[in-house]
């Protein structure tokens, strides 16, 4: 009791009474990097702090105090922390079938990107008495990944892990691991990783350190392990946080790593072998098209990541990628020109990996605005008559609305209230710049976004803020807001402003439901439905931690769940 007393005095504040964190910090139990440390390593690491990441050095406390504060810590990871125990059923064969209409088989549930399911048991008139069913917990704070629900299994992701589940009652099945990668960067080096991606026996997953590996299915045994980068470039800063897009039967997948310095690439391997069928560089080489918007130094590493899982149209076997930042992304002195790839969408041939068209949102970004946003494909009438359309809201602040057969922007208005880097998007969809480093901060992210066929109607988490860079632009107050956008127009037809602290480091994304519902995380901690028609809120669960994962829904046993990781932990709601 007494080591308890420094943390509920210090820490509970912030990272919650049992150290499971809260939305003002991460959670500190079940945290690999504090539990492979020493006492004496952590007491030293709390004596300094890190004011960077906005954690207070504890100098002024006892030695006693501080040792005791330490050894609290590594309790909460170690002699606290017991590991679910496998169910009874642990060790059953995993049997699978045809994909059933309650299957979450990908990523965004299926291939257009649009978080739109067809489910509806859960309604706007019964969502009131959803509760939760239960929680699988990993070992690790700030968890991104989006459950993939197949026969009755859900498979999970943390940190070069993998986990099945029962999908009924969250026991686990089986589970793969491997130790974090030495000397990474950037996203990959935190651990991020949103998702697996499944072809009927196999489950595929990328590592930390971009490698791309196949699983048994049934087993979590490791089949094959392939490096995604070639052998003379791994060493520049490669990462991997994507969930790979199975299509014609490859394992397409893209890299992290942009804000380092890579050569950004989108890649198809064989499911049974690992071996490359084709790679898509979206940073040219001398003589290569798009060099000419180099008009500096040879661009070796010039960014353009694709960290993003994109989307694919079968009929016309086109994929359409999103690509980062340019590199360095805030100096800009040895790239003059547009720097293609970069902050593009990408319009590839699924079979070759050829390009078909691109469409860049930003040209020679300065400010970090990368285009890894969703590109959900829709089929609708706009405008008068039948399209194929892809929507777009972009990190640069603008709503975006392409004719998807060849890029031609058929829309493009802000969907912030304040957006002064452009004055607008001219008829031949460039940007017409006022200041390049103008607002907004961020306006969008990765979260999911939707369209909903019963109201016409794309959602998303905007972000309204200006940051004081550059001098010049007072901080404004950040806000986030729930926006339902008319598509036809640009129009926000309603939206709901967020609890919580915008900069709370939570993109959490949007589920659209045939009940009339849409799901989504809010930055203060709370996962709440509201109805689609007009953003009324209908129920919320206060998971009280802090959300940066998009919500899905499957069935299993012939009744609907909703599931979102929170936190540390795999939330599975049902009614």
């Amino acid at each position: 009791m007494l080591a308890q007393q420094p943390f509920a005095t210090h820490c509970a504040g912030c990272h919650g009474g049992d150290g499971r964190g809260t939305a003002k910090g991460p959670g500190l139990a079940m945290n690999p990097r504090i539990a492979v440390q020493s006492a004496e390593q952590l007491r030293a690491y709390l004596q300094r702090g890190n004011l960077s990441a906005g954690m207070p050095s504890f100098a002024d406390l006892s030695p006693a105090d501080l040792q005791a504060l330490a050894r609290h810590l590594l309790r909460l990871n170690v002699e606290t922390i017991v590991p679910p125990a496998p169910a009874a059923d642990a060790a059953r064969k995993t049997t699978w079938g045809p994909p059933q209409p309650g299957d979450w088989r990908s990523y965004n549930g299926d291939d257009s990107a649009n978080r739109y399911s067809p489910l509806k048991q859960i309604t706007t008139a019964n969502v009131q008495s959803l509760k939760l069913k239960w929680v699988f917990p990993l070992q690790y704070f700030g968890l991104e990944v989006t459950p993939l629900a197949a026969d009755g299994v859900l498979y999970v992701t943390g940190p070069n892990q993998v986990y099945a589940l029962d999908a009924l009652t969250g026991n686990p099945l089986w589970s793969y691991s491997r130790p974090l990668s030495p000397g990474m960067v950037g996203d990959a080096r935190l651990g991020t990783n949103r998702g697996v991606a499944l072809l009927e026996g196999r489950l595929f997953f990328v590592t930390d350190n971009a490698h791309l590996l196949a699983l048994d299915r049934a087993t979590g045994q490791l089949l094959w392990d392939s490096p995604m980068a070639p052998a003379s470039d791994e060493k520049h800063h490669y990462g991997g946080t994507i969930v790979p897009l199975i299509v014609n039967g490859t394992v397409i997948a893209g890299v992290a790593g942009g804000d380092e310095g890579i050569r950004g690439f989108v890649a198809a391997f064989r499911p049974d072998t690992g071996a490359l069928v084709w790679r898509h560089w979206t940073i040219p080489r001398r003589g290569e098209p798009g060099i000419e918007t180099w008009q500096g130094k040879e661009p070796l590493y010039g960014g353009g990541s694709t960290w993003l899982t994109g989307s694919y149209d079968k009929a016309s076997d086109t994929l359409y990628w999103a690509t980062g930042n340019p590199w360095p992304d805030g100096d800009d002195r040895d790239r003059p020109g547009d720097n293609l790839y970069t902050n593009c969408v990408l319009a590839l041939d699924a079979t070759t990996g050829a390009l078909k068209w691109h469409y860049q949102f930003t040209p020679h970004d300065v400010k970090d605005r990368d285009a890894t946003e969703p590109n959900v494909l829709v089929d609708t009438v706009y405008q008068g008559k039948p399209s194929k359309l892809l929507l777009h809201a972009d990190r640069n602040g603008f709503f975006y609305v392409l004719d998807r057969t060849n890029g031609k922007v058929l829309l493009a208005k802000p969907f912030l209230r304040r957006v002064d880097w452009a004055s607008s998007i001219d008829a031949q969809g460039r940007p017409v710049v006022v200041d390049p480093r103008g607002c907004p901060s961020d306006a969008a992210n990765w979260d999911s976004t939707a369209f909903s066929p019963l109201t016409g109607l794309y959602y998303l988490i905007a972000l309204e803020e200006c940051t004081g860079k550059p001098t010049g632009y007072p901080d404004q107050t950040g806000q986030r807001y729930l926006r339902a956008l008319n598509i036809e127009t640009g129009a926000i037809v309603w939206e709901l402003p967020q609890p919580g602290a915008a900069r709370a480091k939570t993109w959490t994304g949007v589920l659209a439901t045939a009940g009339g519902l849409l799901f989504y995380g809010r930055p203060n901690g709370g996962f709440a439905a509201v109805d689609q028609r007009n953003g009324n809120t209908l129920w919320n669960f206060p998971t009280n931690v802090r959300m940066k994962a998009s919500p899905m829904t499957f069935t299993v046993g012939g009744k609907q769940y909703v599931a979102v990781a929170a936190g540390p932990n795999i939330l599975c709601f049902g009614l």
